[in-house]
């Protein structure tokens, strides 16, 4: 969270790593905004996400179990037309994108029963300073009706999930015109509905090419703004995070019993990162932050990166129209079912691409993450923060760090200050027992990391 300073030099005591005593130095302050980012959360084109949401619903159906080869129905179809938009989008930017489809046969499940290529579509953005370090945005290419194994039906999925994925090929249109120290992750998923197979697929791929993801923003349904309780509301959106890693060990969960972080995922803590950005650097738009891994009984495709370990999120809409999930296209007693073009609100899609594509910026111009971040200070007044040093060729960015704490009940960081190129800072007077703490890794031009809790709780 960016609080203070807003001087331009500030003093500090701080206590060197190597625990000596402390001794005043004069710290000068990064920049407390990006200017850059104000205008990345204004230039997302509601006519060109509409557009794309038409074009993908004009398949007829992208469903899974669908037509493959057809150029003009079909999930294959489907695919083909993404890889080549961003193919269009590579040429734009003198070839700064790498297209690539994952892809992997699945059989023998309860969704999938016969042998199908789940395949995803996957554009990505290398950085100047840190190439292997990625943050992704994630929309689903697939759509279905009320019959899960139904592959031939018209399933236009308008807001399940054109508008996500829409909004992943118009972010790599707005980010691609820029060079950022860390990478980006433009994806396409596929398979979600029949079990989330695309991101279990893409996330094996990542960890057996050693990529280092540092948060998955996975946009399913971002498009709808009038729920099926009768709200209407295009001005917030809800991000759901896990409250505690999936991959935790036992010995990791013991830990955390003892010294906290319930609430300190990095996946929850990319949550705040996201909600820190919109305040920042939006206008009408409240980010709800909700402290679940998904919507109650749901899943989403953050779930399959949140289980190997790597960050992730879901951002959508506030209120759902469950008439327009998941339902074959009909009428009855009045009511009319199916997710169709006149369910969506391409102004809310490009609001929400924005907040997508002003956090991957975000995170892709910041330094590379604190690490072995760790707090101390047991029956003593005051809390110690460490954290390890950064490889200094991937860290040409850095202007220092910043350290945050809060009370351990308030849901967001409260307080933070800027520290300096350290690798310790002392919380003089301040009980470890009564606060949480983490750090931050602050860019030269104020680009800034989420926040990293202390310990294998917080651990990006």
């Amino acid at each position: 969270m960016k609080l203070l300073p807003t001087l331009s030099l500030i003093c500090a005591l701080n206590m060197v790593s190597t625990g000596s005593a402390a001794q005043e130095t004069t710290i000068i302050a990064p920049p407390s905004e990006v200017m850059a980012l104000y205008d990345i959360a204004t230039v997302p084109s509601a006519v060109r996400i509409q557009n794309d949401i038409q074009t993908l619903v004009d398949f007829g159906t992208r469903h899974t179990l669908s037509e493959a080869k057809s150029d003009t129905r079909g999930i294959g179809a489907a695919r083909r037309w993404i890889f080549a938009e961003f193919e269009k989008i590579s040429d734009d930017c003198g070839g700064c994108l790498e297209v690539i489809y994952v892809s992997e046969t699945i059989e023998g499940k309860r969704r999938i029963p016969e042998p199908v290529e789940v395949v995803s579509v996957l554009a990505i953005q290398r950085g100047s300073l840190d190439p292997n370090r990625y943050v992704m945005m994630s929309g689903d290419i697939d759509s279905r009706v009320t019959d899960p194994l139904d592959g031939t039906s018209d399933s236009p999925g308008a807001n399940d999930n054109a508008s996500g994925m829409a909004g992943v090929l118009e972010a790599a249109r707005v980010l691609s015109k820029q060079k950022y120290a860390g990478s980006i992750i433009y994806a396409g998923l596929s398979g979600e509905e029949q079990g989330l197979f695309g991101g279990e697929i893409v996330a094996a791929h990542a960890l057996e090419q050693g990529w280092q993801i540092k948060g998955v923003l996975n946009n399913d349904m971002i498009s709808n703004i009038t729920g099926i309780d009768g709200v209407t509301d295009n001005s917030t959106v809800r991000v759901f995070s896990e409250g505690t890693r999936d991959n935790e060990t036992k010995a990791e969960a013991r830990e955390r019993r003892f010294r906290g972080g319930e609430v300190d995922s990095p996946s929850r803590n990319l949550a705040r990162y996201v909600k820190t950005m919109a305040d920042q650097y939006m206008t009408n738009l409240d980010v709800m932050m909700v402290y679940r891994l998904d919507r109650f009984a749901r899943g989403g495709h953050h779930r399959p990166f949140n289980a190997v370990g790597i960050p992730g999120v879901r951002i959508m809409e506030v209120h759902e129209h469950y008439d327009r999930q998941h339902q074959d296209l009909r009428t009855e007693n009045g009511i009319t079912y199916g997710d169709t073009m006149d369910g969506v609100s391409a102004a809310y899609a490009a609001k929400l691409t924005a907040l997508n594509a002003l956090t991957m910026a975000g995170m892709a111009g910041a330094p590379p993450f604190p690490t072995e971040v760790e707090a101390g200070g047991a029956v003593q007044a005051s809390a110690t923060l460490k954290w390890g040093e950064i490889d200094a060729e991937t860290a040409g960015n850095l202007m220092g760090y910043r350290v945050h704490w809060r009370r351990t009940t308030e849901p967001e960081w409260t307080h933070s200050r800027f520290v300096g190129k350290v690798s310790e800072y002392t919380f003089t007077n301040m009980v470890v027992d009564n606060y949480y703490f983490g750090v931050s890794a602050v860019a030269k031009d104020g680009s800034e990391t989420p926040v990293v809790f202390p310990g294998a709780a917080g651990r990006f």
